[in-house]
């Protein structure tokens, strides 16, 4: 009885070990892709600034056009 015991708790630490791991490489996966996807937005914010500063400026020739007219 006392075997089966010993054998079912090396059982729940396998399960416990194997658990860890698999919430262990999870994290570094997730870890992983939150910097890839803080990079993307930082790309992007930069890149929509740009954007935005070039529509601004269209803007404002457009208006210097406009009231050449």
């Amino acid at each position: 009885m006392e075997k089966d015991a010993i054998e079912q708790l090396e059982q729940q630490v396998d399960d416990l070990l194997r658990a860890s791991r698999h919430a262990r490489d999870e994290n570094m996966l997730l870890k992983s892709q939150q910097t890839a996807w803080i990079t993307e937005r930082a790309r992007l914010v930069e890149k929509t600034e740009l954007a935005r500063s070039r529509i601004d400026k269209m803007v404002a020739r457009l208006k210097e056009m406009d009231d050449e007219l």
